[in-house]
C-alpha cells in the first residue's frame, strides 16, 4: 500500500514539474527523471516479455522485483562468505531461495506451457535473478526488443538503476 501511494505521488509530482517545464520551454533532466524513465522503460519491457504479469504498473513491478532481488542477493552473498548453513546438500539453500523464485515467477505470471527460463544466480558477484542467456539472446534476435542483460549475456530481471 505504501509503495503505491509513493509511486502515484511520484508520477504526480514529476506531470506537475514536466507541465511547468513545458510552459516555461525547457525539459526536466534531473537524475532523479533519467532513473524514474529508465525504470518505467525496464518495467515495460518486462512487461512485454511477460505478458501475464500481475503487477500491470511498470514502476510498481520493478520495485517489487528489485526487494526481492536484494533478499535474494542477500542470502547468496551470506552463502559465499560462510554466514549462511546451507546444508549438505545445499537443501536449506535451495529452501531459502525457491520461496523468492516462487515469487518471482507469480509477480510475473511465468507459467503455463513454455515459462521464460529465470533462475536465481548463486555467485554474489552479479545479479541474484536472472534470464538464461541462450534464452535472453533469441529473445532480442526475435523480436528486436532489448533486455537488460550483464556481460555473459544473462537477462536481469531486477538491476539497480541509477538515471547515470
Amino acid at each position: 500500500m505504501k509503495t503505491t501511494k509513493k509511486i502515484d505521488a511520484l508520477n504526480k509530482l514529476l506531470k506537475i514539474e514536466e507541465a511547468k517545464k513545458a510552459k516555461e520551454g525547457k525539459t526536466m533532466n534531473t537524475k532523479k527523471q533519467r532513473q524514474y524513465e529508465q525504470i518505467k522503460a525496464h518495467g515495460e519491457n518486462l512487461l512485454h516479455l511477460f505478458p501475464n504479469a500481475t503487477e500491470r504498473d511498470p514502476i510498481a513491478l520493478c520495485k517489487k522485483l528489485r526487494r526481492l532481488e536484494a533478499k535474494a542477493s542477500r542470502i547468496t552473498t551470506d552463502y559465499c562468505n560462510g554466514d549462511f548453513d546451507a546444508g549438505e546438500n545445499g537443501e536449506k539453500l535451495d529452501a531459502a531461495l525457491d520461496p523468492i523464485l516462487a515469487k518471482i515467477n507469480a509477480i510475473l505470471g511465468n507459467t503455463g506451457k513454455n515459462p521464460v527460463p529465470v533462475f536465481v544466480n548463486r555467485d554474489p558477484r552479479g545479479y541474484a535473478l536472472k534470464i538464461s542467456s541462450e534464452w535472453t539472446f533469441a529473445y532480442c534476435q526475435q523480436t528486436g526488443r532489448r533486455i537488460y542483460s550483464d556481460w555473459g549475456g544473462y537477462g536481469i530481471i531486477a538491476p539497480e538503476i541509477t538515471g547515470d
